[in-house]
């Protein structure tokens, strides 16, 4: 099968954090093991399995893909008025927030999200677990970690940096800086909280090796969360809100919810009773790139047959939220 996956905003491999980029990439890799022949319409990039085609933004995207693909495969809602003139799917990544009605070929990343639009169907995201290498599963540990994009509020860096003052433990802040100018100013003072900016791989995987947990309070309906994945193939239980995505995540063996900051300090400083391998097993076992793509081939041969993925176009069964949800 020739499959192209396009993303007209992304630069591979991945800048920085780059969740996206780095499921595309995965999923790319997955699928090119399989023997299909996989190509990228992004921005710019190299790689090493796959052909990349840089996007011309002068050009609609149905005119840049090869002649012979046999099914496309969207990582975002076209632009307006763009349309593919064969067989495609489109994976929603975001919340949708302004979106009411979507495609009937739309892919969702989790159960809650599916469900916002009136559907059962998603397929979960999935890491190469070779790209992490095995973890030190019996290092010692000590503090918290937050990862994620500190300066986006609805991820609440405010939140985990409460919750770990309450539990008395060091927090490391992977992904924000200690002033920031970005979503309005914040300045943090205390020396218990540790910024680390924007870390690469190898010192983001030293951070979670060492960490106790990944306190990871959102105030929104989190789609699917990368971070959480990844903090528990390291072995770190996750504390954090009961909001979108979190509760098919995070089952209560490997990590406790809430929207109380006292409460999740609690959980914190009984962080012992989470086992490190218990942790490491559930990202294995439910995460993987492998099970991603095998689902993703599923629907692709579903639309290849001219099957749409839903008998009606998803539509939002509920109004989106308009502010932060609560967190006490």
């Amino acid at each position: 099968m020739k499959i192209v996956l396009v993303n007209v905003y992304a630069t591979l491999p991945a800048e920085r954090y780059g969740g996206i980029e780095r499921v595309m990439w995965w999923l790319g890799k997955a699928l090119a093991r399989r023997g299909h022949e996989v190509s990228y319409l992004v921005v710019d990039g190299t790689c090493p399995f796959a052909r990349v085609i840089r996007h011309d933004r002068r050009r609609p995207v149905d005119d840049q893909l090869p002649p012979d693909t046999d099914v496309v495969h969207l990582q975002h809602v076209l632009p307006e008025g763009e349309s593919i003139g064969r067989p495609h799917l489109t994976t929603m990544h975001g919340s949708g927030s302004k979106v009411v009605e979507l495609d009937r070929n739309t892919v969702f990343v989790s159960r809650d999200q599916a469900g916002r639009f009136g559907s059962t169907g998603f397929i979960h995201n999935g890491v190469d677990w070779e790209d992490y290498g095995p973890p030190r599963l019996d290092a010692p540990r000590s503090g918290l970690h937050f990862l994620g994009d500190g300066a986006w509020k609805v991820k609440n860096l405010r939140g985990a940096i409460r919750v770990a003052r309450l539990a008395g433990e060091e927090l490391h802040v992977a992904g924000g800086f200690r002033l920031n100018f970005r979503m309005g100013f914040r300045l943090t003072l205390s020396p218990r909280v540790r910024f680390h900016g924007w870390v690469e791989d190898e010192e983001k995987r030293s951070l979670l090796e060492r960490s106790k947990g990944l306190v990871y309070p959102v105030r929104w309906r989190e789609p699917f969360g990368l971070a959480l994945v990844e903090s528990l193939y390291f072995g770190c239980p996750v504390f954090g809100t009961p909001y979108g995505s979190l509760p098919e995540i995070v089952p209560p063996d490997v990590g406790f919810l809430s929207a109380d900051s006292a409460e999740l300090a609690e959980a914190v400083r009984g962080a012992a009773r989470f086992d490190a391998r218990r942790c490491h097993a559930h990202a294995v076992s439910s995460f993987g790139a492998r099970a991603m793509a095998d689902a993703y081939l599923v629907a692709y041969e579903r639309v290849l047959a001219g099957e749409p993925l839903h008998a009606e176009p998803p539509r939002r069964t509920q109004p989106p939220d308009t502010g932060l949800l609560p967190f006490a």
